[in-house]
Parts: C-alpha cells; sequence; structure tokens
C-alpha cells in the first residue's frame, strides 16, 4: 500500500493570512499564532503576506483573490464569529465557512479555516492563546501539511 501524508517544512512556501478585524483583539491573536507557526516552521518573513478584512464574512472573497493570484502555496483564514441574540452569527459563519472551502476547491490551493465561532468571548479567548492553544497556529500548521501533502501527491491529468 502506498501511503501519502504531509509534512511541516515551510522553507520556500509563499503563505497569505486573511484576517477579520472584527473582534480585532480575538483576530490580532490568530494572526500571532499563525505568524508564529509559520516562522517556526522556516517560511521567511518576507514570504508570508496579511490582509485584513471588515469581518469573517469576507473572508472568502480575499482568500480567494490571493490563492488565484498564483503568488501564494497556502493562504490561513483566521477572525472569529460570536454568538450573540440574533441570528446573524448563523449566517456569517455558515458564509464564511462554505466561502472557503469553495475558493480552495476552485483555486486548487490549500487555504485553512482558522476562523472560531465560539458561543462567547471567554471561548474566543481559550482558543486563540488561551488554555486551549491558538487555532491561528493550528490553521498555519495544517496549511503547510497541506502544501506538503498536494506537492507529494500524484499529479491530475489534464
Amino acid at each position: 500500500m502506498k501511503s501519502y501524508e504531509g509534512g511541516f517544512e515551510g522553507r520556500g512556501l509563499r503563505v497569505a493570512v486573511v484576517a477579520a478585524r472584527f473582534n480585532e483583539t480575538i483576530g490580532l491573536r490568530l494572526v500571532e499564532g499563525a505568524c508564529d507557526c509559520l516562522r517556526r516552521h522556516g517560511v521567511s518573513e518576507d514570504d508570508v503576506s496579511l490582509a485584513w478584512v471588515p469581518g469573517a464574512f469576507e473572508i472568502p472573497l480575499v482568500a480567494g483573490r490571493m490563492a488565484g493570484s498564483g503568488e501564494f502555496d497556502a493562504v490561513v483564514c483566521v477572525g472569529a464569529v460570536i454568538r450573540g441574540a440574533t441570528a446573524h452569527f448563523d449566517y456569517v459563519a455558515g458564509t464564511a465557512a462554505q466561502g472557503i472551502a469553495r475558493a480552495s476547491q476552485e483555486t486548487g490551493v490549500p487555504i485553512t479555516f482558522g476562523v472560531l465561532t465560539t458561543e462567547d468571548t471567554e471561548q474566543a479567548s481559550e482558543r486563540s492563546g488561551g488554555k486551549l492553544g491558538n487555532k491561528g497556529f493550528e490553521a498555519a500548521l495544517a496549511a503547510l501539511e497541506m502544501v506538503n501533502l498536494l506537492s507529494s501527491l500524484p499529479k491530475p491529468q489534464l
């Protein structure tokens, strides 16, 4: 049996980070986690680009644009959607998730989902550098793994 898996080598890779400004305190911590991960795994600071968008709803458009540009090997998406008293949470979180998945499938570029979808600010804090780790770091790690995995897979027949 032939087995494929990706590693976490980042040297020579170009990575975009798309971050939602809404809930900016949480978003900034997720960006810091993502950038820390990329740096620790050999991605040069010069090979990381950061784009801030107004909120999670806008992430898919910018992530898709960056992935489709041919300039990046992966895109890491981070932000926080915190449930409130209205259905707004469901629309924003669902649209962000579906849009990010669609952009990755359409471009063939790994675009990872580091967008927190939490019940409250405390949960978001715990997942952005608190006792439950940093989901920005984890999303960046998944991006590296996917880039390395895709490079080891057989190439598609056109």
